[in-house]
């Protein structure tokens, strides 16, 4: 019997989901994606989780684990073909801190992470020669460390690759903003041009969970982070540099043909403000300039990035069934590690959908947490 599934939301993780339960032959599969503000769309991120000095043990094993599945989750999405490296690219990764002696106690905790998460590859710190040996505009005087498992992703040809390969495996994506118009199966849902019935529901749609919950009676601690990047172009050969990870968040990620991200900033309680702040944008710049090459100068600034992530309270993410409604599941508080554990994450919410085992114990990233019913 063919189940009737939606995803509402069309980032990472949705997009994931997508890709997974369209692949499914007993579920006929509909994508709602409104694409307004949202993160993915507008980041670039590192996979590189294991360098960071954040205590969660929970949030550490799931980037972890997302990190791990990437390379095969990648190759599923592209069916053993080349992976564009517009898209995803193994590259490793560059730590600065700004004492010498803080590079090594990160090497410590990297060499012991390493025992349980070999993906972290190559560990060890860098001289200023070695490192302008990889990228060859660094003109500054300190060490790094380097991994050389670290990898880069553009979340926007991400998720463009995957709603490709939903829609060759037959899923029917809907480019509208949708509500929840009933509280048991089959659950309404209503577009401007839409209106159907579905068995089973995917909440994937980060900051705007809120929207579709509320009016079913329902608070959730859910909030709006406000992300701003810089592209920069280059006329260096930059598709094999490494991504740069200096203290504060101007992390520096090159693309292919001399595109370099800078960013991105984390701004809380901004609502969905999706206004350009050029000064806040271009004092990354001034910072990535200032810690790791003058090439990295306002003047090679070329467009700006302004996207929305979800954060809650406690800065938790979390996955698994919405309480009080059956068939449906949610995830959302990622922050700006979607881009890191989305894939995975979304593979997740495919297994809870179609009644598998998941991949990780869903009882650590509780919804109950953060979505209640009111009284």
């Amino acid at each position: 019997m063919t189940s009737n599934v939606a995803v509402i939301g069309g980032g990472i993780v949705g997009a994931s989901a997508a890709f997974y339960l369209s692949k499914d032959p007993g579920i006929d599969l509909t994508l709602f994606d409104h694409r307004q503000g949202q993160g993915t769309r507008a980041a670039a991120g590192i996979i590189s989780p294991w360098l960071s000095r954040r205590r969660n043990k929970k949030w550490y094993r799931m980037v972890k684990d997302a990190a791990a599945f990437y390379p095969d989750f990648m190759q599923e999405v592209s069916q053993g073909k080349r992976i564009p490296q517009s898209v995803y690219k193994q590259v490793g990764t560059l730590l600065f801190k700004s004492k010498p002696e803080y590079l090594e106690e990160m090497l410590e905790i990297g060499l012991k992470r390493r025992e349980k998460a070999p993906e972290i590859g190559e560990l060890k710190i860098l001289s200023p020669q070695d490192i302008r040996d990889l990228v060859p505009i660094y003109d500054k005087k300190a060490g790094a460390l380097w991994a050389s498992g670290g990898a880069k992703v553009d979340g926007s040809h991400l998720v463009d690759l995957l709603l490709d390969k939903i829609k060759d495996q037959g899923g029917q994506i809907i480019q509208e903003k949708v509500q929840i118009k009933s509280q048991t199966a089959p659950y309404q849902l209503l577009s401007p041009n839409f209106s159907g019935h579905f068995d089973k529901l995917v909440l994937a749609n980060a900051a705007w969970l809120k929207e579709s919950l509320e009016p079913l009676g329902y608070q959730v601690d859910v909030r709006a982070q406000k992300g701003q990047l810089a592209e920069l172009q280059l006329d260096q050969a930059t598709s094999t540099w490494p991504v740069v990870m200096p203290e504060g968040e101007s992390d520096i990620i090159p693309f292919d043909n001399g595109q370099v991200i800078v960013g991105a900033s984390h701004e809380d309680d901004m609502g969905f403000n999706l206004d350009l702040d050029r000064s806040l944008v271009l004092r990354m710049v001034d910072a990535a300039q200032g810690v790791f090459s003058n090439r990295l100068s306002r003047d090679r600034v070329v467009n700006y990035r302004v996207g929305t992530r979800a954060y809650t309270s406690d800065y938790a993410p979390f996955f698994g069934p919405v309480p009080g409604l059956d068939g449906v599941v949610a995830a959302s508080g990622l922050g700006s590690t979607g881009l890191t554990a989305g894939p995975l994450v979304g593979k997740i919410l495919y297994q809870l959908t179609s009644n598998q085992e998941p991949s990780l114990p869903i009882e650590d990233y509780p919804p109950s947490r953060y979505i209640h019913v009111l009284d």
